[in-house]
């Protein structure tokens, strides 16, 4: 079999996310929120195959990279925006809009530059929230919300949500991939963090699904922030231990 034909299998994967990504909006578009965001969250499943199916059948290429960001914008960026909007933010009026457009541009940016660094292997972190990633945690709100209360509650909440996650995607704080193997003892507990997970998911999906990928996006975020700081605390050591040994040894020749 050609080259190209076998592109074809992972490519339908991310055509896949693409057209939930579209019948996501239309769902928005005709009031059924639980309908929008489930396709929204079968896009991040089959997103999340793609890839490992190109390197599988080895073959990845950029036009594969270029045509999963086109497919990610429209299911995680705009298709997200328009969910978020039309179930709770339209009321806001001209702020809906801004609040929803910034979210959009962020990731739209966020995609841009994952392209320009992407390579078509494994990467071991992420620099910066992926889209994916966000839009999971406004969408999984959503499910947990209807699931508890039969609508968006806490709007505030809503709108730090997206100011957060649009800063997060554009900043340099890096997240963790799940590992591929067990060669290490901290793949290991990723694994098995992985596994109680997808128990959990399986039991109580629109209960579990929020709390996990809120504490996805709060510990890799806390672990960035701790070690920039024990990084910077380093560099005011080296430095204030070089400049009290320049002192010493400018005492002594004098």
């Amino acid at each position: 079999m050609s080259r190209n034909y076998r592109s074809l299998f992972p490519n339908s994967f991310t055509m896949g996310n693409m057209l939930c990504g579209f019948l996501s909006i239309l769902s928005s578009l005709e009031g059924n929120a639980i309908t929008a965001a489930w396709l929204i969250v079968l896009g991040a499943f089959l997103d999340s195959l793609d890839g490992k199916v190109a390197r599988l059948s080895r073959v990845s290429s950029r036009f594969g990279v270029e045509l999963d960001s086109f497919s990610d914008f429209l299911t995680f960026g705009v298709a997200t925006a328009v969910l978020v909007h039309a179930f709770e933010l339209h009321s806001l009026g001209r702020w809906g809009w801004i609040v929803s457009g910034i979210y959009v541009m962020c990731s739209g940016y966020r995609l841009a530059r994952f392209n320009l660094m992407a390579s078509i292997e494994e990467k071991k972190k992420f620099l910066g929230l992926p889209v994916p990633v966000a839009s999971m945690l406004l969408v999984s709100y959503v499910i947990f919300c209807y699931e508890l209360f039969g609508q968006i509650e806490y709007r505030e909440f809503v709108i730090t949500l997206i100011a957060g996650v649009s800063v997060l995607m554009v900043s340099a704080v890096t997240y963790e991939t799940f590992p591929e193997n067990l060669g290490t003892r901290e793949n290991r507990i990723k694994f098995l963090l992985l596994f109680v997970f997808v128990i959990a998911l399986i039991i109580r999906p629109r209960l579990v699904l929020f709390p996990a990928v809120l504490m996805y996006v709060l510990l890799c975020f806390v672990r960035d922030l701790g070690s920039t700081l024990k990084g910077e605390l380093r560099k005011k050591t080296r430095t204030v231990d070089r400049d009290g040994s320049d002192y010493v040894e400018s005492d002594n020749k004098g």
